[in-house]
Formats: structure tokens, sequence, C-alpha cells
């Protein structure tokens, strides 16, 4: 499909992800300059406050984006998954060049024309009003103007904590392996930081000193038909967000960060919609945000896989016995976490540790250890989550041995590209995704049995249950309703076939009769 194509049969979505964009912007700027502006004054009449606080926007700027939305989410009333983190986080980045430029545009007016205006009687109110902050506007608007193109840049990343936006896209693209998602969420982002940037460029310009001496009405014009535009889109936007529908029949649906994950959520959804029932969807979130949302009740349900619960989350050691791990996570998150394990969906997405097919059958290499020989001469690929847990590549690679010449931790959706691209020789990823036909790769065999079970299920909260009774008539019916074969081939319809979640959702739920 070429990349207009790709527009022509996603325009929809495209302008939603633009809108929700745009609005966390605005609202994220408009705040920011609200609380700006006036600690930017607030530090020109009081000289000793302006280091520890412009240091502390110093501090905030240099934290990386996905770092301060991982520190903001467990905290109470202004974390959790969503709009809101994201919201808090943008603010926090966009404040250092207002306070700067502020700072900067009042102190920067010419001491006479200050000591002129108290000579004639004015207070020190009116001499901010109507002296220091016309002749700072200009600076403090170029302060408005680098905080904005920051703030498009930056909101790309909080679709890795569900506020949407075209990060989406770009996070999407990237999982898929889809150029026209990239190029429609980069080159958006793109474009709005552009156009936010002449738009406030000519609101500057209105305030600089050549245009005052030489007013352009068409300059006037625009200036000001740009700010009415930015303030419907913000007050369309903030109604949007703050008028959610809320209830007793409402089901927050979340997911992961990969194509499966994404796909079991929707399923599920629609068949609480199709049962009446109102779904708000939190889905490709990242790390254990999905957990730590349920835990919070950000979210009311989400995909799992026992294997990773009974790991990662419970923090045991890996056993092979796929009933026990059942069992066990069931029981130990209805009593610590008050939340449900529902019925295995009837496959297991394990960890697949994945070669190159040529070199697979280059040299007739059929289970991990088969290729441990070749490890030191190796390069390997690990997503950041499979590094680091405890049933991942510490206790992996201890018992295959292996000891591979470089190992290159980076997202899991980027190991694909980087193994078939020959960056990578061997990678660990899962064993229902759709590109490991796609891109020729091979699977090899678990031989030492390491890998815990992975079985899929729902995770739910007990309240939600209660609160909703269609939700455990639509689990209970997809208790083993998905064979692994079904699984591989309904990712592969999203990643190699690049048709939309949805519609293979609904097609597999009508062929099921669900």
């Amino acid at each position: 499909m070429s990349f207009w194509q790709f527009l022509q049969n996603n325009w929809a979505e495209l302008l939603t992800l633009i809108r929700e964009h745009v609005t966390l912007v605005f609202i994220s700027i408009l705040v920011a300059v609200m609380i700006g502006v006036p600690t930017g004054i607030l530090l020109t009449r009081h000289r000793t406050l302006r280091g520890p606080v412009l240091g502390v926007a110093n501090v905030m700027q240099t934290v990386p984006s996905l770092a301060l939305f991982g520190f903001l989410i467990p905290l109470p009333f202004i974390g959790g998954i969503g709009t809101r983190t994201a919201l808090v986080a943008l603010v926090l980045y966009s404040l250092l060049p207002i306070i700067r430029n502020t700072v900067t545009g009042i102190l920067g007016v010419e001491p006479s024309v200050r000591e002129a205006a108290v000579a004639m009687g004015m207070t020190d109110g009116q001499v901010l009003r109507q002296v220091e902050l016309p002749l700072a506007a200009g600076v403090i608007v170029t302060g408005i103007r680098v905080a904005t193109v920051i703030a498009v840049g930056v909101t790309t990343i909080a679709a890795a904590v569900g506020a949407g936006g075209l990060g989406v896209y770009i996070f999407r693209g990237l999982r898929q392996y889809d150029n026209n998602l990239l190029l429609a969420g980069a080159v958006s982002a793109a474009l709005l930081a552009l156009a936010a940037d002449f738009l406030l460029g000519l609101i500057e310009r209105r305030f600089s000193y050549e245009k005052a001496r030489k007013p352009s009405t068409a300059g006037r014009k625009l200036a000001f038909a740009a700010i009415a535009l930015l303030v419907v889109i913000g007050a369309i936007g903030l109604w949007r967000y703050t008028t959610t529908p809320a209830g007793a029949n409402r089901v927050v649906v979340g997911s992961k960060d990969f194509t499966e994950s994404a796909l079991l959520a929707e399923i599920l959804a629609q068949m609480l919609e199709a049962r009446g029932v109102t779904v708000e969807r939190r889905f490709e979130l990242g790390g254990n945000l999905p957990h730590e949302a349920l835990v919070s009740g950000t979210l009311d349900l989400y995909p799992e896989y026992t294997g990773t619960s009974y790991t990662a989350i419970l923090r045991h050691t890996p056993i092979t016995d796929p009933r026990a791990v059942y069992d066990q996570v069931k029981q130990e998150y209805a009593a610590k976490f008050n939340v449900e394990v529902g019925p295995p969906l009837g496959f297991e997405n394990t960890f697949a540790i994945l070669v190159r097919g040529n070199d697979a059958r280059r040299l007739n290499l059929k289970s991990i250890s088969d290729a441990a020989p070749q490890s030191p001469k190796w390069r390997a690929g690990f997503g950041q989550d499979f590094k680091t847990r405890p049933d991942g590549y510490p206790g992996f690679s201890k018992a295959y041995n292996l000891k591979f010449a470089e190992v290159r931790e980076m997202d899991l959706s980027l190991t694909y590209i980087a193994l078939s691209s020959e960056q990578v020789d061997l990678i660990a990823g899962n064993s229902t995704d759709g590109r490991i036909a796609q891109l020729d790769l091979v699977q090899l065999v678990d031989d030492r049995r390491y890998f815990p079970p992975y079985e899929a299920v729902y995770l739910i909260r007990q309240d939600t249950f209660a609160r909703v009774p269609q939700l455990r008539d639509a689990v209970a019916r997809l208790a083993n309703a998905i064979s692994t074969d079904e699984m591989r081939q309904l990712n592969y319809e999203i990643d190699g076939n690049k048709r939309d979640l949805k519609e293979v959702v609904r097609t597999w739920l009508a062929a099921k009769r669900f």
C-alpha cells in the first residue's frame, strides 16, 4: 500500500490522533503560561528565589520524558495513566523557557525607562502592567513559542501512557514494521510543530519593535485568528476530556504495547460493547503500566500471561507446570490485588528465541542448545522487559551457557527489524508473533525447558465483575476459544497484511459467532 492510499484509508483515525495531539499541547501550554509568567514576574521582584526556581526548572527539562512519565504514574491525584499524567509532564517540560524568557524580558527593559515611569508617579504594579510587560511581551512570546515546539515533540511519547496523540502511530509503526504508520505519525507531528512555530511567530512579530512602528493589519488579523482557533480547539478538547462517560455500566480496557495484547483487549472490548457496555480503551501501555493501573483502579482489566505474572509481578522462581503457575497466580492476585484471573484463552505465548531463517538452514539450528556454540560470534538483541526479568536474560544465558560477543538492549519491536537487517543475530520475541513468518525467522526449541508457561488470560478487578454483570459471560465465552495457530494468524493479519485491528477482531468474532 502506498502512503497516499494509507492516508485515504485512515484519514479519520489520523485526524482523531491530530486532534488529541493538539489538545494535549494546547492545554499544557495554557497551564504552563498561567504558572510560568507569574512565576517569572515573581522572580524579577525577589532575586534570592531566581537561582533555586530556575535550577529546579532546568532539572525538570533534563529528565528523560519516559522516565518522568514513570515517576508521575504512581502519584495520587496527578498520576495514573492517560491524559492527566501526560498533561502534568508536558506542563513541567514547558515551564523552563516560559519562566526564563519572562525573567529575561522584564529585566531587559532599559532602567532609564523604568526610572522615568517611577518619576511620573507610577506604582510598581502600574510599571509592571503599563511598561515592563508590554516591552517584554515579544521575549515572553518567544519563550512560549519554544515551549510549544518542545511540547509537540514530547507529546508523541505520551502515547506510551495511554494519552493518545500521534505517538500512537509512531509506536504502532515500530511494532508492526510499517513505514506508512511511522511516516503518518512523524510527518504530522513535524507539520504541527512547524504550524505552531509559524502562528506563534506571527504573534511574536506583533510585539516586536519593528512591527510596532509599522503595524500590519493583515498580520494582526492572522495572529488573532490563530489565537481564536487554538482557543476553540483547546476548549473542545478540554470539554471532551472532562465529559468522559461514567457509570456502573462502563469498563476501561487496557493492553500492553504489542499487537497481540491490543488484539486480545479489542476482542473483549467489542464483546462487551455488543452486550450494551460502554468501553473506554487504554491500549498500548508500556512496561508494567497496565498492572499498576489495574491495581490503582485506573484500568478495569487487561490481557496478561500467567508466566509473566508469576515471575515479573509476584517474583517467584520460574517453574514449568502450567496448572501450578495458574493456580498460584489466581490465588495471590485475589489476595494481594483484589484481581480475578480469568480462564486460560487456549494458547500460550512464550518467549521465542529467534534467528534468521537462512542462518538456521545454513548451520542446521533446531534448538537453543544448537545455537549456543555460535554465541561468542553473535550479537544478541533483547527488549528491556526480557533483559531484566527474572525469567529473562540473566537466567536464560546461564541455563544455556551463552556468551554473546555483544548484547544490545532495545525496544522489542525494533529487535525484529534489527534481526532481519542483520544488525543482530539472535533475539527473544513472542512465539505467536505474525512477523516470524513474515520476516523468515526461525524459532529455536527451548530444549532445556527454561521458560515457564505463559498462558494467556484476562486480569479483571473483582469490583468490576460485581459492577458489570455482562463481563463474566463474555470472559467465560472466551475460555479456550483461541488456538495458537489462530492467534498467530490474527497477529499476522495486523503485522503482515497491515489490516485494521478493529476490522480483524470484528471478522474473527463473527466467524466464532461471539
